[in-house]
């Protein structure tokens, strides 16, 4: 009976640790960078079927970003033509 209870500590204890990691890593997934310019700054964010679209304001003009929201990543980018 020791042992069981000793198991079941253990297993317990594992699963709390592993939670705490699986939350870690998903906040850590929140916080992304667009990798613009400095002095770019977000006008808008809209969603674009399975895409977020960002509006932006940089310093060579105004651009809308396509970012997969999963791998936050910028997957294509507009621009009005010049």
């Amino acid at each position: 009976m020791g042992v069981l209870i000793v198991a079941g500590t253990v297993a317990l204890v594992v699963a709390i640790v592993q939670r705490m990691n699986a939350g870690e890593q998903a906040s850590a997934i929140g916080q992304r960078h667009l990798g613009q310019p400095a002095g770019t700054r977000i006008l808008s964010i809209a969603g674009a079927e399975g895409r977020v679209a960002v509006l932006v304001s940089r310093p060579d003009g105004e651009r809308v970003l396509l970012v997969d929201p999963q791998r936050g990543r910028v997957v294509g980018e507009l621009r009005a033509a010049e």
